[in-house]
């Protein structure tokens, strides 16, 4: 598969602070990274850089084979599919008009722009794929959060980005609706073999059994990154957070115990 991101030694600094220190990435086609590390390791920042959202202070970033700093940022965006749970839409859409305003890029319909017969047949069959197929008319206030979020992946998915950026999408959910959501990734991976993903969360029972690779961060830095198997060990992740845990994979799906510190009673 084709090189869909390469960042190499990034530099940021703002303020004089320190939000990423030579930080290396390189996604391929049909890759699903997992961008993991405690509040404030610099996952987000690392995300707008893969999004097209902001420059590096040093090092080189290429998005789809573009340079950051060479190129329009807007256009580039345009081919992305960014899922940011904290969608800023107000009114009350149906459905299929929020997956719809994927090919505009906008957050409310454009005026005088009509969709396609085949782009309405697109937006049911994601919807579908998603488990969303019976509330393509809902109203938006009227979803659940788990329910936003499989239709703004699929809203994201419209315009068949190469590369599809989740920013925790599972912020917020029950249980129930993030093993829906994390088994519509699953499904959408699947579906889509040469689409990358990169995933950014700090819980391990948030990732899909379909993760193939993950990049650890702690402070800005890279601590781990490669397959996720040998990234997402005890030793790395307590490293990473601070704090030991162990890790165990089952079915596909990780999950972190924290290990019982001992102390001198006093």
């Amino acid at each position: 598969m084709s090189v869909v991101i390469r960042a190499d030694r990034v530099d940021v600094v703002r303020d004089g602070n320190v939000l990423l220190d030579s930080v290396s990435l390189t996604v391929r086609g049909g890759e699903h990274w997992a961008l993991l590390g405690a509040n404030g390791a610099g996952k987000s920042t690392l995300l707008a850089l893969l999004g097209a959202v902001s420059h590096p202070t040093r090092g080189t970033v290429e998005v789809l084979g573009r340079a950051l700093g060479r190129v329009d940022l807007r256009e580039l965006r345009a081919h992305l599919g960014h899922v940011d749970p904290r969608h800023p839409l107000r009114s009350p859409l149906r459905v299929r008009d929020v997956v719809l305003t994927g090919l505009t890029d906008s957050v409310e319909p454009v005026p005088r722009w009509s969709p396609a017969a085949g782009d309405l047949a697109r937006a049911d069959r994601l919807l579908e794929m998603l488990g969303m197929g019976g509330r393509s008319v809902a109203r938006w206030p009227a979803l659940s959060q788990g329910e936003r979020g499989r239709t703004l992946i699929a809203r994201a998915l419209m315009p068949r980005p190469r590369l599809l950026l989740l920013d925790e999408p599972a912020t917020g959910l029950d249980l129930a609706a993030r093993e829906q959501l994390l088994s519509s990734l699953d499904a959408l991976r699947g579906e889509h073999p040469e689409l990358a993903t990169v995933l950014v969360t700090h819980h391990l029972e948030e990732l899909p059994a379909s993760t193939t690779h993950a990049m650890l961060l702690r402070g800005g830095r890279c601590l781990g990154s490669g397959r996720a198997d040998d990234v997402l060990t005890s030793d790395q992740v307590s490293t990473c957070f601070g704090h030991p845990v162990r890790i165990a994979r089952t079915d596909g799906r990780w999950t972190a115990r924290a290990e019982r510190v001992t102390g001198t009673a006093v």
